[in-house]
């Protein structure tokens, strides 16, 4: 019997885009089953700005995806906690995110790090509404 392949994979999803799509369906291919915390406000802003979009809304856009299996609140912008809580066989990491060292020394899982679409980013996307806004 094949064993089930976990993934994990976090956004902050302000607002989600197509960058977000791209890595949740890589993410997905990567496993059997894709697991994705949404950062939550206090989360973000320990990196970011506040978020535009409260949480309930992006975990709600983000659960309504196909290739999503499963949300979970991450409450701090590292993913440490929620992975040695669910323990996936995969960490999808964003190569635009600054890794943290400690996740290689707690948990023992691979970590495969995403691409950056640079064309594809929030903070642009936000600056495009608000001149045309």
């Amino acid at each position: 019997m094949k064993n089930m392949v976990i993934v994990y994979a976090y956004v902050c999803a302000d607002p989600l885009h197509e960058a977000h799509v791209l890595a949740m369906e890589n993410a997905k291919g990567m496993g059997d089953k894709l697991i994705v915390g949404v950062l939550t406000d206090k989360a973000v802003m320990e990196k970011k700005p506040e978020p535009s979009l409260p949480f309930t809304e992006r975990l709600r856009a983000v659960k309504g995806l196909r290739c999503v299996d499963a949300v979970v609140a991450q409450q701090e912008y590292s993913p440490l906690n929620n992975i040695l809580v669910i323990n996936p066989d995969i960490l999808m990491e964003s190569g635009s995110h600054e890794f943290d060292p400690e996740i290689g020394r707690q948990w023992s899982g691979r970590i495969v790090r995403l691409p950056e679409f640079p064309h594809l980013h929030s903070s642009q996307i936000k600056e495009k509404i608000r001149e045309t806004g």
